[in-house]
């Protein structure tokens, strides 16, 4: 009886080159001349996000993460300290003009909005995007005696 031996074919690894990943891919100078800007103020805190037209984000700041605590998160001048600390992150990004959009009932609502005009950014539009409730729960029945 003859044994035949079959040859195995081997892949080269020049046949298909793996591919590297790296982070330079994702913090590749990218130049975003126009931004909204996506400002939270709530009765406890602050909180400012700059994305692209797109929705990505490129940076964001809390009054918490700037190191505020308690009651003083949701003042005016921790919502100014927090739109320049987001506008300091996306520097980066040569950002001319935004779009502000506005959110909540807190103290903080247009400190922020006049943070970033002062930074020398064009301001193009602020819209309150604030939910509001058009009717409301369903009451509760009334009690029987």
């Amino acid at each position: 009886m003859d044994i035949v031996e079959e040859k195995k074919e081997v892949k080269t690894e020049t046949a298909t080159p793996k591919k590297s990943f790296s982070k330079k891919g994702f913090f590749r100078k990218r130049s975003v001349t126009r931004a909204q800007v996506h400002v939270l103020c709530t009765y406890n805190n602050t909180k400012v996000t700059i994305t692209d037209m797109r929705g990505e984000v490129l940076g964001w700041a809390s009054s918490g993460s700037l190191g505020f605590k308690g009651s003083k998160k949701s003042t005016p001048f921790a919502a100014t300290l927090v739109a320049q600390k987001a506008l300091e992150k996306t520097a980066r990004f040569n950002i001319k003009e935004v779009e502000i959009f506005i959110k909540g009932v807190g103290g903080g609502r247009e400190a922020s909005a006049r943070a970033i005009g002062n930074a020398g950014i064009q301001i193009n539009r602020i819209k309150d995007v604030t939910p509001v409730p058009h009717n409301g729960c369903r009451p509760k029945k009334p009690r029987r005696v």
